[in-house]
């Protein structure tokens, strides 16, 4: 079942699909510098940090999924909190032919970082370009709302990097992109799926009323090497 691999969805694309922007060894992986900061192991429920400790700097911030208790030595427990997984598990939605959507590409990478910094959607990097398809929509010169891909494991592939500038936010920009999203991954024959913080009950609610089923509620910590 694709869905397995859902529980280390990290460490199932940096082994596989992605193993071409990371770095690490057979069983402690991190994303290249300038991708979007996260780290996966082989065993999610028992990380070898030892392992990984050479190919991160001291200071470095990065997101792990799946793993709790102490943090190893060496390393500092920054932030903790939970991720809902949510997949798509229906036909496509329906075409928005009213939506003017541009699929953006590296000339747009300044636009995206900025609208990032101003909503904090998640971890993202000047590269996460690279790591899939980026939709957005822009007003004038000014990049207002967007959504992409991430992770990618056997048939699943992640939606991430979903944002609305403040402004904007409340026309269905950011579920209209989704929806785009959606039906570019099923007609890859790809199941979509995403993460979301508890702390994000609207979108979670949203996402559900989209037609996303949970299928499970993850830990996701925030920690740094300091020696």
């Amino acid at each position: 079942m694709p869905h397995a691999l859902l529980a280390n969805i990290v460490w199932h694309s940096l082994a596989d699909k992605h193993a071409k922007f990371a770095t690490g060894t057979d069983h402690a992986r991190r994303y290249a510098r300038g991708f979007t900061p996260v780290i996966g192991f082989e065993d999610a429920e028992a990380p070898d940090f030892a392992a990984l400790a050479p190919f991160c700097s001291i200071g470095e911030h990065f997101y792990c999924g799946g793993w709790t208790g102490t943090a190893p030595a060496g390393w500092e427990l920054e932030a903790e909190t939970f991720a809902h997984q949510m997949v798509w598990q229906r036909d496509p939605p329906a075409a928005d032919e009213t939506l003017d959507v541009v699929q953006l590409t590296a000339k747009d990478v300044l636009r995206m970082l900025e609208l990032v910094a101003l909503t904090q959607p998640g971890p993202f990097g000047e590269r996460s370009i690279d790591m899939g398809e980026y939709y957005g929509v822009y007003d004038g010169a000014r990049l207002v709302a967007m959504a992409g891909e991430r992770f990618e494991a056997g048939p699943l592939r992640e939606i991430s990097g979903v944002c609305t500038h403040p402004d904007y936010q409340g026309r269905g920009l950011a579920r209209r992109l989704v929806e785009q999203l959606i039906r570019v991954e099923l007609a890859r024959n790809q199941t979509p799926f995403l993460h979301v913080m508890q702390e994000n009950d609207v979108a979670r609610r949203l996402y559900l009323r989209m037609g996303f089923d949970d299928c499970r509620r993850l830990p996701v910590r925030v920690v740094s090497r300091v020696r």
